[in-house]
């Protein structure tokens, strides 16, 4: 029998940035919150992202000189949602994203930094724009949290060169060249030296940035708040009376324990990404369930779904992408362990091309993720397996590395003797080792080398849009996506599918209370982050379309349940006895 806790207002089920930026929304505004994490460690996939939120109209565009078109944003997400777009929950997202980030950057310690130019992943489609609406996670200094950088989720160890966490955008541009630029090199030595000294004196770096700088923002607003985090507590039930949600049944320490929220509930579990079940169901390249590779946490296996079905819920399953897409390749780790690496930018570099086990190129390389994923199953229709091969040349590997193999002067024998890295003395080597057809490798190679000399790819036009360009090497000309792959050794790579989250989720509507699906309420309970359908309608419009989301319906959700008239008398009450 389960033992009774104290009540709450608020019970929120997840650490990421959308449950925790619920219950930080919800105790500033006086609500009683307690939130609950499965894991013994906070941070949920926000702490493994690269800490980027797509939420157009902000602040920090207007800052930079940015402003909008009217209707522009509707207009993009309405493009990119096409059957599955929802005008309330979007029109809710566009209206709110700017206050949430007003809210959070002047009343905690959340703060983000705007790049002048990233251009949306379609820019040139209608609504889309060259720059304006994603932005980054500021870093932090792990030190103001206290004891409780312990509990703090790392990020991907294959995201991070021995063990420091590289920042987004400008400070990758500095390790790429920190031996073309002595700029560069004394930018990166400092960086090196100050982790080194960090590592020294705490034990770990102490400077996050990406994801895990968000997560550890946003538990530090937590603490600030006094909102107690109860970790290795996952939830095993939902409390329902009548036909309303009005708390859960944790398991912790050993027992279950009753948690009654007076106002609602909030599953911010991080969906799906290891439920096998679910995945062989969604997942078309996965017909076992097993058939995929993600970086996401282990423990996060579809506990807000499953929780939200059992009391009528309704988890849509024709969303045309059940997950955002990424091409991954899987590493062995120095303790024996799997890896899993996303490839997000090293496509887009000159000189690399990627080919299907016909050893034919399929796609434009320079693609979003997301997008470059939907091409690959495509090509591989009918196939044994959904695989391709990133190919290049040891002077582009050694200049900009290739998934988990580092650039100069880091080595790389490791990666040959594991076979994550193959190598050729020869294009014709190469094929061999890799299994493909020579002649047809090689024609794909020459192809593109005739290409890169005229800046024009003939086949599918990588380096020909706003995002691509972005993606690849400015100092490269004329297509900074684009060199020729002509002296050996040569290398390949091979990829497989994966994702950085999903898009299949709970229904709710524009305040985030779940649905069923008739589209009737579930009393006292909402959904919010990867538990929620995606807005986006299975599609990846750019970069920071999962944390954008994430924060602002979170807020949202913090401001519906401390506005409810339900809440007005309590507090009420509370205030008269604080005075």
């Amino acid at each position: 029998m389960a033992r009774q806790a104290a009540e709450y207002d608020v019970v929120v089920v997840g650490t990421g940035a959308s449950g925790m930026s619920a219950a930080v929304t919800a105790a500033y505004e006086g609500l009683k919150v307690l939130v609950v994490e499965k894991a013994p460690v906070y941070g949920g996939t926000t702490a493994r992202s690269g800490g980027w939120l797509w939420i157009p109209g902000t602040k920090l565009a207007k800052e930079q000189g940015i402003h909008e078109p009217a209707g522009a944003a509707r207009a993009y997400l309405q493009h990119e949602a096409t059957t599955h777009f929802d005008g309330a929950r979007v029109d809710a997202f566009i209206e709110n994203g700017p206050k949430a980030i007003e809210f959070f950057t002047e009343k905690t310690c959340v703060q983000f930094d705007m790049p002048p130019v990233f251009p949306d992943y379609h820019a040139e489609a209608p609504g889309g724009l060259p720059g304006g609406r994603s932005m980054v996670t500021r870093p932090f200094d792990a030190r103001e949290l206290g004891a409780r950088v312990e509990q703090l989720a790392p990020p991907v160890p294959e995201l991070t060169v021995f063990g420091m966490m590289l920042g987004s955008g400008k400070e990758l541009w500095h390790f790429l060249r920190a031996f073309k630029s002595l700029e560069s090199f004394w930018y990166v030595s400092k960086r090196f030296a100050g982790h080194l000294l960090d590592v020294v004196r705490h034990g770990r770096g102490m400077t996050l940035t990406n994801g895990n700088a968000l997560a550890g923002r946003l538990a530090k607003a937590a603490m600030d708040l006094n909102i107690p985090v109860w970790l290795s507590s996952p939830v095993k039930r939902l409390i329902v009376e009548g036909d309303t949600v009005v708390g859960v049944t944790v398991w912790r320490e050993g027992k279950p324990v009753d948690i009654r929220a007076s106002r609602g509930v909030v599953l911010a579990c991080g969906g799906f990404p290891h439920d096998i079940e679910r995945r062989k169901a969604l997942f078309p390249h996965a017909p076992t369930g097993r058939e995929h590779f993600t970086p996401s946490p282990e423990l996060n296996t579809g506990d807000g779904l499953r929780l939200a079905e059992m009391v009528g819920g309704w988890v849509d399953p024709t969303i045309p992408n059940a997950a955002a897409w990424c091409p991954t390749s899987v590493t062995q780790r120095s303790d024996g362990s799997q890896g899993v690496m996303p490839h997000f930018i090293d496509r887009a570099k000159p000189g690399v091309i990627a080919v299907t086990q016909s050893g034919r190129r399929f796609t434009n390389e320079a693609l979003s993720y997301h997008d470059f994923i939907q091409e690959l199953v495509k090509a591989c229709k009918g196939a044994p397996e959904v695989t391709c091969w990133l190919i290049c040349d040891h002077a582009h590997l050694r200049e900009y590395g290739l998934g988990c193999v580092a650039p100069f002067p880091l080595p790389i024998g490791k990666h040959l003797k594991s076979g994550y890295l193959k190598r050729g003395s020869s294009l014709a080597a190469l094929a061999k080792e890799i299994g493909v057809p020579v002649a047809a490798l090689t024609q794909e190679v020459q192809t593109f080398n005739r290409d890169a000399a005229t800046g024009v790819d003939t086949r599918f036009g990588k380096g020909s849009t706003a995002y691509n360009r972005y993606q690849g090497d400015s100092l490269v000309k004329p297509n900074p996506c684009m060199a020729p792959i002509e002296k050996g050794p040569y290398y390949a790579l091979k990829i497989v599918v994966g994702e950085i989250g999903t898009f299949a989720g709970i229904a709710t509507d524009a305040s985030c209370q779940v649905l069923t699906k008739d589209q009737r309420k579930v009393n006292g309970l909402y959904a919010v982050g990867n538990d929620a359908a995606s807005i986006m309608g299975g599609n990846y419009p750019g970069a920071g379309i999962t944390l954008g989301p994430a924060l602002t319906f979170g807020y949202v959700v913090g401001q519906t349940l401390a506005n409810s008239a339900v809440l007005k008398p309590q507090l009420e009450q509370r205030e008269a006895l604080a005075a």
